[in-house]
């Protein structure tokens, strides 16, 4: 399964995808953004997005697409640039695939390293571990989308729960609800468990030199 990440932003958006296997391991294909120039116009610029967006697309075919929801800071101007950026994002994916699933900033930092409340380096460390990257992608966008990915492929059994248009996410069932708990209890466990191989694959090869 190839599965697209997409961090929205109007002057960048993150782009991340990975494979996901039969027995759930994933590798990083690609990663990168799309940029938009700050001096051009906001039809000019999302129309910038839509174009690189549709590179990404016909390049990889995704099976399955996962995007940040979107999140006002104090700023709302910033915020309301996102949110166009995002409309012409999730316009642009539905055209060419039909599963777009969405994730909270926290559920990621909880489905990526346990902990809702990660700082990025935190995330960008551990996605970058998870994947065997020499090293953390840049820009951050790139990386955060990569996030993005990881997580939905760490949760794809409770996929649909988090499915753009299923209501039952603006009942906040998807983080306080059971479904919610299940997830994210299973997305650790997954975590824990790539992790503990790792290191008993080091440590086996440790022994071996010795």
């Amino acid at each position: 399964m190839i599965i697209l990440g997409i961090d929205p932003g109007l002057a960048t958006l993150g782009y991340g995808v990975i494979e996901k296997d039969e027995r759930g391991n994933t590798r990083a294909i690609d990663c990168g953004v799309v940029t938009t120039p700050k001096e051009e116009g906001l039809p000019v610029r999302l129309a910038q997005l839509e174009e690189g967006l549709q590179r990404i697309l016909e390049k990889y075919n995704p099976d399955e697409i996962a995007m940040e929801e979107l999140f006002f800071s104090k700023n709302i101007t910033t915020g309301i640039a996102v949110a166009h950026a995002r409309g012409v994002a999730l316009l642009t994916c539905v055209k060419r695939c039909g599963k777009l699933y969405e994730y909270t900033p926290m559920q990621i930092k909880q489905a990526i390293t346990g902990y809702g409340n990660a700082d990025k380096k935190q995330m960008q460390s551990v996605v970058a571990s998870l994947l065997k990257l020499k090293k953390i992608p840049k820009p951050d966008d790139a990386a955060d989308a990569l996030g993005v990915a990881l997580c939905h492929a760490f949760t794809n059994r409770f996929g649909e729960l988090f499915a753009v248009g299923n209501m039952t996410r603006t009942k906040g069932k998807n983080t306080s609800g059971d479904m919610g708990a299940q997830l994210i209890a299973e997305a650790e466990r997954r975590r824990a468990a790539k992790i503990a191989q790792a290191r008993a694959k080091q440590a086996e090869k440790k022994g071996e030199e010795q």
